[in-house]
């Protein structure tokens, strides 16, 4: 029962996130398709004109550093066989992360410090936590291995952002080094529901 509650607040945590930015992407004051080619995740969040529902962004943000937090120390961890303290530790890293995220916005110099690294929090110890979670559990089937697979892809994304963060394609690598954790959550409540 508790894998599948666990499961069930990941799938609807990971379904929340997509749905918020892309209603945040439809009211942004850009072309949809521009929004996500030429802005930030970050700039959906941020209260200003061009993002009438920065609020909708923040609380996604939110929401799925909660997702996170629950759904791993309430079920998923017994399904981790080793390497569980540094699971633990990137599992908070990465949620208060992605929760600081969506408290202190970017685009105020007096606070997009703190954005900023929670920004990196969430993206590079939540790639390294998907690569470290697919190494610790006690088979290394299907799951495990598109865990991995997701979590290299993330962190190359990241690498390639962080020295071209002038490129105008750079909210591109962001969101995909973004997008393997969501994916992450979402397959992960389908693996708890089975399991």
């Amino acid at each position: 029962m508790k894998s599948k509650v666990a499961g069930i607040v990941f799938i609807i945590g990971s379904l929340y996130y997509v749905l918020a930015e892309v209603i945040s992407a439809t009211f942004f004051n850009a072309s949809f398709s521009n929004t996500y080619i030429y802005h930030t995740i970050s700039e959906l969040g941020i209260p200003n004109g061009n993002s009438l529902l920065f609020w909708l962004m923040n609380s996604a943000f939110i929401l799925i550093g909660l997702t996170l937090l629950f759904g791993n120390f309430y079920s998923f961890k017994d399904f981790i066989v080793k390497n569980r303290r540094a699971g633990y530790i990137l599992t908070v890293i990465t949620a208060l992360g992605v929760i600081i995220v969506g408290l202190i916005h970017g685009g105020n110099p007096l606070t997009s410090g703190y954005h900023t690294l929670g920004a990196v929090m969430a993206i590079l110890g939540g790639n390294i936590l998907l690569i470290i979670v697919s190494r610790s559990m006690s088979e290394f089937d299907l799951y495990q291995k598109i865990t991995l697979i997701l979590g290299i892809v993330g962190l190359m994304a990241f690498w390639i952002m962080f020295f071209n963060m002038n490129n105008i394609y750079m909210p591109v690598l962001e969101r995909l080094s973004v997008y393997t954790l969501i994916i992450w959550s979402f397959l992960t409540g389908i693996y708890l529901i089975r399991n």
